[in-house]
């Protein structure tokens, strides 16, 4: 089914093995506030040291202009030697003597993490002078970084031209979960797409209409489309000058045969603040000062009963403020529902970006679907069916 390298097409013993990571972790005072990346690169790491490879970390970190320290990988490496129980060594540099010391110093079965890729202007550049200086250290390069598979840069997507080019575990993962949402789904599919902005997400909507079966619109964004099709929203977030898109959308949706489901009752408030005295109400007596700011329980049932229909269902977006309480309920119920019906064989279900996965972390259940993906972008993308670089270099040409 799938039309990439794996690591177990590859001899990594004796070798040096560049692993591209994503180490751009949240970090609070020097500490990893959110270990869900680093945990999930662990299997790739291990394996390889396991069969002798010399395993040679490299990462973004933040958005430097040039050596910053604020932005060294420094602190992250000594975390990744807690998460993954063996030491990790730290060079202070990802190319040149101190980095090749640093590597010529290795032996089977070590970790080395080298310092911030972004360091260098030839990083984002996808300069073939730094590819070369990179592609010295190595002898196989391994993506494990789909998170930033949608940037064609030297570590990305550059090294595969130069060196022998496969995934690790956790790419591996992600695009078998992908592949098997999108691509080569059971059908019937549903999508969710949440969030404020129709605008940000206009090419993910067109793609998703030609794919699947039912798309469920959520967030700010179905606020726009309801105000496209004549509803009052009141002074809720909403891209009123979208109007057009949004029909033309609905229109395009018909044509295809693809089912739009839009809230029919919404929570609404005055105030835009946690615990704000609110109220539900049906989707036609959305009052002139209010503010929708959740789907309402008519429109959770309603988004149940056709998820209850579907056999895959990707997901991207909240429903409504699901950061404020009590505008995280329609978010919530719905994540719940998905949950066991996947529990219960009935539905594969793959879910992404950061907003999503922080909204199922809150609904305690991004442990009960099938795949839950840690990237934000690169997800979106892979959405809107655009190739990404990190992952076409992997193919077998």
């Amino acid at each position: 089914m799938l039309s990439f390298r794996t690591i177990d097409k590859a001899d990594v013993k004796d070798k040096r093995v560049l692993v591209r990571v994503d180490l751009n972790v949240p970090m609070d005072n020097g500490r990893i506030s959110d270990r869900t990346r680093i945990e999930r690169m662990a299997p790739t790491i291990v394996e390889i040291a396991d069969k002798g490879g010399k395993v040679i970390l490299l990462s973004h970190f933040g958005r430097p202009k040039g050596r910053d320290l604020k932005d060294s990988l420094k602190d992250v490496a000594a975390a990744t030697a807690q998460i993954i129980q063996r030491p990790v060594a730290f060079a202070e540099d990802c190319i040149g003597e101190t980095a090749e010391a640093a590597v010529n110093a290795m032996k089977p079965g070590d970790v080395l993490c080298l310092e911030n890729t972004r360091f260098h202007p030839g990083e984002e550049k996808n300069d073939p002078s730094f590819i070369a200086a990179l592609a010295k250290l190595g002898d196989i390069w391994v993506n494990d970084a789909f998170s930033v598979a949608h940037r064609a840069h030297a570590s990305t997507e550059g090294l595969g031209h130069k060196l022998a080019a496969f995934a690790g575990r956790t790419m591996q993962a992600e695009l078998e979960a992908l592949t098997k949402a999108l691509e080569d789904p059971e059908r019937p599919v549903a999508a969710i797409v949440g969030g404020a902005k129709v605008s940000t997400k206009l090419e993910l909507l067109g793609n998703l209409i030609e794919k699947v079966n039912a798309l469920i619109i959520g967030g700010g964004m179905a606020n726009t489309f309801l105000a496209a099709v004549g509803k009052s929203v009141g002074k809720s977030l909403a891209e009123h000058n979208l109007a057009p898109t949004a029909r033309a959308i609905l229109s395009k949706a018909k044509v295809k045969g693809c089912e739009i489901v839009l809230p029919v009752d919404a929570v609404v408030a005055q105030k835009f603040v946690a615990n704000a005295p609110s109220r539900v109400v049906g989707i036609d007596d959305v009052g002139a000062e209010d503010m929708i700011l959740d789907i309402g329980p008519n429109s959770v049932e309603h988004v149940v009963s056709v998820l209850a229909r579907m056999k895959t269902l990707v997901w991207n977006g909240p429903f409504g403020a699901f950061e404020l309480e009590p505008f995280d309920t329609g978010t919530v119920e719905v994540a719940e529902a998905a949950a066991e019906l996947t529990e219960v064989g009935d539905l594969v279900s793959v879910a992404g970006g950061g907003d999503t996965v922080a909204a199922l972390n809150a609904a305690g259940v991004a442990d009960r679907l099938t795949y839950v993906s840690t990237a934000g972008g690169a997800f979106l993308e892979w959405m809107e069916g655009k190739p990404l670089p990190g992952v076409e270099v992997l193919k077998v040409k």
